[in-house]
């Protein structure tokens, strides 16, 4: 820590900073991003060629039903949060697991789409944890912890876990809300 005057300045160890901003490390976010993203297409691919996600929603009516169930004492109800819980009953008692259900599918193949292409790997990092995020508190945890981390990382690397995708190309022509690209910066004559 460097103090300047009365603030104290604090900066990444630079093992971090190196793998987390440098586009040396990009193959490693290049190796997670695709291996996360090919299981979130293939869960998405799964759901879409099924008419119990894309017709009807009963599959997610059937996952959500099993997560808002209270079982009798000694066990414990696979939901830990009361406001979670009637959150799903909420949805099931108006039948939102029918467009839930596509919404599901669709947004998993997209994530899956968007990490293998490397476009828009932070935005898109945020919604593939969100949603395992949401399947966690529904009680499932499977491979969704390790999911979850993987989607933080990539969040925290956005910067070069796109750097080998279409992200590069992103940034060079389109830029970022703060940082203009090429396509949109002031030509200075």
């Amino acid at each position: 820590m460097k103090r300047l005057s009365n603030t104290t300045a604090m900066t990444d160890a630079p093992f971090l900073a190196n793998l987390f901003n440098s586009p040396r490390w990009a193959w490693v976010w290049l190796v997670v991003r695709v291996w996360l993203g090919y299981k979130w297409l293939e869960a998405g691919i799964h759901k879409l060629g099924s008419a119990d996600w894309m017709q009807t929603g009963v599959a997610l009516k059937g996952f959500w039903e099993r997560a808002v169930l209270v079982p009798e004492a000694p066990a414990r109800p696979a939901i830990t949060y009361d406001w979670y819980r009637a959150f799903l009953q909420f949805m099931l008692d108006h039948q939102s697991y029918v467009w839930f259900g596509k919404l599901v599918a669709i947004g998993e193949l997209l994530v899956g789409i968007a990490l293998i292409a490397g476009i828009f790997v932070g935005f898109t990092a945020f919604f593939a944890g969100f949603m395992n995020f949401n399947y966690m508190l529904a009680g499932t945890l499977s491979t969704n912890p390790f999911f979850f981390l993987l989607a933080v990382l990539l969040l925290i690397a956005w910067k070069t876990a796109g750097y080998w995708g279409g992200d590069y190309y992103v940034f060079k022509y389109l830029g970022m809300p703060w940082n203009k690209g090429k396509w949109f910066a002031k030509k200075t004559v």
